[in-house]
């Protein structure tokens, strides 16, 4: 027996203007992803919307190479207003 694709699914609640992964199911497309989605995560009707994604299609980086991933934006001083003085009236900025 074939197992059916696993879907990561993502949340959307009341309070909230993001979507937070929740968890993952399988489901057979995404139509059922969604229904199956909302009557495992959402079953306090916390939920506004719900996102489903096939786990194949979600590419990460890899925690071993984040030092080389993130390193290379420190040499960017153009992100930092370091290079002009600010006036005295100016004091948390």
């Amino acid at each position: 027996m074939e197992q059916w694709p696993l879907w990561e699914v993502f949340i959307r609640s009341k309070q909230g203007l993001d979507h937070k992964h929740v968890g993952s199911l399988h489901a057979a497309d995404p139509e059922m992803a969604i229904l199956n989605a909302r009557d495992v995560y959402t079953r306090r009707q916390e939920g506004v919307s719900i996102w489903v994604v096939k786990s194949e299609h979600i590419h990460a980086s890899n925690p071993d190479e984040a030092e080389s991933l993130y390193d290379p934006s420190s040499d960017k001083a153009y992100r930092h207003p370091t290079f002009y003085k600010l006036p005295d009236e100016i004091k948390h900025m």
